[in-house]
């Protein structure tokens, strides 16, 4: 397979990732479509080092782990949200600003 492909479905996940967490107004949405992001760059990292070397492996590594503790804070957060709230919706947490 040629680099112009994975990096054609890497920036085509980028995007989706992008619409999600402009568009979505769910919390657990908005973690979902950042995944997608990460997930992305995952790609592009993996592709690159298969034709230019190992570095890329390593750091998509480092960006699974982010991307795990990303998800185990974000869904705690969304958590306690939806206890105090009784909704995920982004749009009415006006408690966040200081």
């Amino acid at each position: 397979m040629l680099l112009n492909q994975f990096l054609l479905l890497a920036a085509i996940l980028f995007s989706v990732g992008v619409y999600g967490v402009i568009v979505r107004k769910n919390g657990v949405l908005v973690l979902m479509s950042v995944e997608l992001i990460l997930n992305a760059v995952n790609i592009n990292l993996i592709a690159f080092s298969t034709y230019w070397g190992l570095g890329g492996q390593v750091f998509a590594l480092f960006v699974i782990a982010v991307a795990a503790a990303e998800v185990g804070v974000g869904l705690a957060i969304v958590l306690l949200i939806y206890r105090n709230r009784r909704s995920v919706d982004i749009d009415q947490l006006d408690e966040l600003k200081g």
